[in-house]
């Protein structure tokens, strides 16, 4: 066997070997990096934002959204139904996960994560929902306009605008986003219920009937 030929089998064998590590981790990219107890501690942190909160912790509904997602604002009025309805028999955990497509993904979460500071998160929560088609997908910083919701809730908006633009907002928003990754979340809505991650269509009926299993258990 010539040289030529030894050293182009060597490389060969390099560029085989090195493309099946970057399938083995591509593949691995796709699964949740935590499992298990783990998971359930990142699903939910001390800090992580609760709608309502049940005393007996049986349920406990985690979803990862995007205010400006539109997924999340048609999944909403199903959200609010249930929660009307369940009150404080489940706890509800909201979590940020802005999508890079989004001009004002980060923007909006900003606006919660500051309104949060001030005792409103709730209020910013339907704020933005409530008023989605007027300020989403508009490339243009939407800053402003939250700004305007901050003044109609009654928050300080020196502090908010303050907040908004703050590392430690940002840095908030960003650790939710991380959890979410490492526990499996690409997209927006994703909930979890007790845990487990819902993979149906998040409709009122089908939520409903997975809470209504969870509660029964």
């Amino acid at each position: 066997m010539s040289t030529n030929l030894k050293l182009t089998l060597g490389l060969l064998a390099v560029a085989v070997a090195v493309l099946a590590l970057v399938m083995v981790v591509n593949r691995d990219d796709d699964k949740p990096t935590v499992t298990g107890e783990q998971a359930a501690l990142t699903l939910v942190r001390d800090n992580s934002h609760r709608l309502s909160t049940a005393a007996d912790g049986k349920v406990t509904v985690v979803e990862f959204l995007d205010f400006e997602c539109e997924s999340c604002g048609a999944a909403y009025p199903d959200v609010e139904k249930l929660r009307a309805e369940y009150g404080d028999r489940i706890t509800y955990v909201v979590r940020y996960f802005p999508i890079a497509s989004h001009p004002n993904a980060y923007n909006d979460a900003h606006a919660a994560e500051a309104a949060a500071m001030q005792g409103k998160f709730e209020d910013m929560y339907k704020k933005l929902f409530d008023n989605q088609t007027t300020w989403g997908h508009n490339r243009a910083s939407q800053v402003d306009t939250f700004v305007g919701y901050a003044r109609d809730l009654g928050l300080d908006v020196d502090k908010f605008r303050a907040d908004m633009d703050s590392p430690a907002v940002d840095a908030r928003v960003r650790a939710d986003a991380e959890d979410g990754q490492s526990v499996g979340v690409s997209g927006t809505p994703t909930f979890f219920i007790n845990g487990e991650k819902f993979d149906d269509e998040p409709t009122y009926a089908k939520l409903k009937a997975a809470i209504d299993a969870a509660l029964a258990k």
